[in-house]
């Protein structure tokens, strides 16, 4: 195979142009970064067109831009397999609590450090190099093989719904892999099987039009901050269920086989506990902390904000009060209909003498499940057995990638989890990193999945 020998050979240089693209700060939630989110997209395009892939553009939608390009050249019969990643990343914030700042990416101990190192542009750089020795040491693909990169997965994605219905010719695909994904650990496969879905919204709650002094005033008033606390609380009961009237309706229960499924994967909660840095592992009642995980619906606060938080005091009422909140959702919750049910809660139990607005947030997400017997994930285990030496195990996520269903729905394909990062590598915290010796392995792997679905 002379594109391993390709791939041994070069890649100090791809680990190079890794550290190029991590130092492009393309954080697509903050409007101040925009221009980076653009630099990105044109660095991740001129690496396609100096590989030889053609048709590269870099595409506007109504926010971030996406990054597109083919190679549709392969023996007639042939499928055509599109290569899914997304080239932004999360904000760095807290600062202060990086070891080294997180765009001036370092590598220590074989890990490289820096803010989207492994979430996902180690990520979506493994089939970019995976082809790129393909075609230096063959001239050719095996498969037709179509780029599809986006920039605003972390904000969910909120403007690739319709540019892929209006692009659905151009992405037509008989299969499609997604190189934002992770491997059980550095010694054991997975296939990811199953994404949560997601609503994002922010519960406003408002009293006196400006703040009012607390001892003058106070005590005939309503407080938002206490009352959106109050509010907050009837969320979720103290062992952990949802308790927002119709939230659980939809939920397709596990089946005994689910469940046995889940439990054959080994789960160190010792491990996820030390990681976490969490005294405890809590969660709705009933189910084990992997079934809560990979399989149940969340809802989470995401954020406060309200009132005087610098040094020493102010005695105030505050005038507002917000919380941002996400739930992740399985199938088959419907986005819209949690967030529906959520506002009606809130405006059920909000206390008096206050207002309330639940404002829905930018994104949403399906959740996804990929069906048993499906070809792509077939080949795509079958692979992962040869490069690991193992089978690997089937499992779940809580994480979402909204465009998964948007791709399923508009092109009629599922989506396959091909990714070779790990869920201890510190992605959405401070010191991410990702592992050099994963991103050698999944060049492998992309290579050899591309040779095997030409036959």
């Amino acid at each position: 195979m002379e594109w391993q020998a390709y791939l041994d050979r070069e890649q100090d240089r791809f680990v190079d142009e890794l550290i190029e693209l991590v130092r492009i700060p393309s954080i697509s939630a903050k409007p101040d970064h925009a221009a980076d989110v653009v630099a990105a997209a044109e660095w991740v395009a001129g690496k396609l067109k100096s590989i030889g892939i053609e048709n590269v553009s870099v595409m506007p939608t109504d926010g971030h831009p996406v990054v597109y390009g083919d190679w549709l050249h392969a023996p007639e019969g042939a499928p055509t397999v599109m290569i899914y990643g997304h080239f932004d990343v999360q904000p760095a914030e807290p600062l202060d609590l990086w070891e080294k700042p997180p765009f001036e990416p370092e590598i220590r101990d074989g890990l490289m450090y820096g803010r989207g190192a492994s979430d996902d542009k180690g990520g979506m750089m493994v089939p970019i190099v995976a082809v790129e020795a393909l075609l230096a040491t063959t001239g050719r693909l095996p498969v037709n093989l179509k780029f599809f990169f986006e920039g605003q997965e972390e904000i969910a994605s909120p403007d690739l719904p319709p540019f892929v219905e209006a692009n659905r010719e151009r992405l037509a695909a008989d299969m499609i892999f997604s190189a934002d994904g992770l491997q059980w650990d550095e010694n054991t496969p997975q296939l990811i099987m199953g994404l949560k879905g997601i609503v994002s919204l922010e519960i406003v709650v408002t009293g006196p039009d400006a703040d009012q002094h607390s001892g003058l005033r106070g005590a005939g008033i309503g407080n938002p901050a206490m009352g959106l606390a109050q509010v907050l609380a009837t969320l979720k009961s103290p062992d952990g269920r949802v308790t927002v009237d119709g939230f659980y309706d939809d939920v397709v229960p596990l089946s005994e086989e689910d469940r046995q499924a889940i439990a054959r994967v080994p789960f160190d909660e010792a491990k996820f506990l030390a990681e976490t840095g969490a005294p405890a592992a809590v969660g709705e009642p009933g189910y084990s902390t992997p079934e809560r995980l990979w399989a149940r619906p969340t809802l989470d606060v995401n954020g406060l904000t309200s009132g005087w938080q610098g040094a020493g005091t102010k005695t105030i009422v505050p005038a507002e009060a917000s919380a941002k909140v996400t739930c992740r959702l399985v199938a088959d919750q419907s986005p819209e209909r949690i967030f529906d049910l959520i506002r009606d809660h809130v405006e059920r139990v909000l206390p008096d003498g206050l207002r309330a607005e639940v404002r829905k947030l930018p994104g949403r997400g399906d959740p996804l499940l990929v069906p048993h017997g499906h070809n792509a994930t077939a080949a795509a285990a079958a692979i992962l057995e040869e490069v690991y030496g193992k089978t690997p195990y089937r499992t779940r996520v809580g994480g979402s990638i909204p465009v998964m269903n948007t791709l399923l729905e508009v092109l009629g394909v599922h989506p396959v989890m091909f990714g070779f990062q790990h869920d201890d590598e510190r992605m959405h915290s401070p010191n991410e990193f990702f592992r050099l010796s994963a991103f050698r392995r999944g060049q492998t792997a992309y290579a050899r999945l591309l040779e095997s679905l030409a036959g």
